[in-house]
């Protein structure tokens, strides 16, 4: 039996299940999402989105969409993996069911708990036919897969004028009950007019067998809404992610993504900002450092449709061994969109000669009074700096390492939790395999 036959058999099997649980309209597009992605399948390398980034041998696996045995996990197991450095409030799933030991939600003034309750309960139903899958993209066949079987994740929903006093962590733990799994977790955060949020969203597997993330996160930024959001992909290497997440913002909101790929097989990173108003801000920020033959794929869209708004992106990438990086990055302007200020950026250093980077900025303006600009750089470490920092006594392992930690700390200095700054500078001093010797 192929996966495609095997998720059709799951996805009959959840119809019986679930669809009694919730509303008509849910099931309906549930429905509609996976006939979608029967007729489009998995995309292959002959789709230019996925030119230079193969999914083929993650599909030979027989992945179990539900695994039968749960396991309990204690915090102490995967404490490091927390945040714990701080206060937050938690939304933890193992092997895709809600752990309530490990999370810390709440109802008090703001919402921040399941998905699975958002579409279950009578009083969550106006928010979610107002929000469910509708920036979603429909015809992208991974994210149908996702909807299809969307049933549980983060539900996250701050009312206008409210300051979360706290940030939010998302976790997702694969303890590895069987060899091969596919989990599907589905989020949705809306943040009202005049709010503000911290949200940190980590996927980890706690064992070598084969894991692929098909995650989907909306987020809704109404007017003058603030939203940082981090994702810190640090997995083993015997995970695959496919993380898409799709942004619609309201005039004055600004909302910034900030994406720390370390780990993994293969990741692909789907990210979408759309806009919906004036004076809007978007900030696109990444930090990507393998080795071996692991593969980061960022591929990524903004969508100006209204006049003075800015976009700011700016992706780093260090690549070791046999590593590959994909960089796709889009802006439109649209006719409308005047006063436009967009700004891309993709630097990448090779480490070594089989290392490789396949970079495509783009820009597609249709407005003629703009501010825009893309730029690719791709190269290795300046010989030059290197001889000069080793002939002032540092061994070239560590002059090597702080070249390497000044290139990225562009994107790094964009984060605006310290504890979490602190979490990155130590993996990425991990990464480099050296000891920085100061504190940031």
């Amino acid at each position: 039996m192929s996966l495609t036959e095997h998720l059709t058999a799951a996805f009959l099997a959840f119809e019986n299940k679930f669809s009694a649980e919730h509303n008509e309209k849910v099931n309906e597009i549930r429905s509609n999402a996976f006939t979608h992605f029967e007729k489009m399948g998995f995309p292959s390398k002959k789709d230019e989105e996925w030119k230079y980034t193969s999914l083929k041998s993650l599909l030979k696996h027989d992945f179990k969409v539900f695994p039968k045995v749960q396991n309990t996990t204690e915090f102490k197991e995967v404490k490091k993996y927390f945040l714990h450095e701080i206060d937050t409030y938690k939304i933890v799933f193992i092997d895709g069911v809600y752990s309530s030991f490990l999370s810390e939600t709440t109802h008090d003034g703001f919402d921040i708990c399941l998905l699975s309750a958002a579409l279950a309960k009578p009083k969550y139903k106006m928010v979610i036919d107002h929000y469910f899958n509708k920036i979603a993209k429909k015809e992208d066949s991974i994210t149908s897969l996702n909807t299809a079987f969307s049933k549980e994740g983060a539900y996250i929903n701050i009312p206008k004028n409210t300051v979360v006093p706290k940030p939010v962590q998302i976790l997702h733990f694969t303890t590895g009950t069987v060899s091969e799994v596919l989990t599907q977790p589905r989020n949705l955060i809306v943040v009202g007019e005049n709010a503000h949020v911290q949200i940190v969203e980590r996927h980890q597997s706690l064992t070598d067998n084969v894991v692929l993330t098909n995650s989907v996160t909306e987020i809704f930024a109404n007017k003058r809404s603030i939203i940082d959001y981090y994702k810190i992909q640090n997995d083993l290497k015997s995970a695959s992610i496919i993380d898409n997440t799709y942004i619609k913002q309201a005039q004055q909101s600004v909302a910034s993504v900030n994406t720390f790929s370390f780990g993994g097989n293969l990741t692909r990173n789907n990210l979408e900002f759309y806009h919906e108003g004036e004076y809007i801000t978007s900030n696109l920020n990444g930090i990507t450092i393998i080795k071996d033959k692991q593969l980061v794929d960022n591929h990524t869209l903004v969508n100006h449709k209204f006049p003075n708004c800015e976009s700011h992106e700016l992706y780093k990438g260090i690549y070791f061994d046999a590593s590959t990086g994909v960089f796709n990055g889009k802006v439109i302007v649209e006719k409308e969109a005047q006063k436009t200020n967009a700004f891309q950026q993709n630097d990448s250093i090779l480490i070594d000669d089989k290392a490789s980077v396949n970079s495509k900025p783009q820009l597609e303006i249709f407005a003629d009074d703009v501010k825009c600009s893309h730029g690719c750089t791709i190269g290795q470490l300046d010989e030059d700096a290197l001889f000069y920092m080793r002939s002032r006594g540092i061994p070239k392992k560590e002059a090597k390492a702080l070249l390497l930690y000044a290139f990225a700390n562009d994107a790094l200095e964009k984060i605006k939790i310290p504890e979490l700054k602190t979490r990155i500078t130590k993996i990425i001093s991990n990464k480099l395999d050296v000891n920085l010797g100061f504190d940031i």
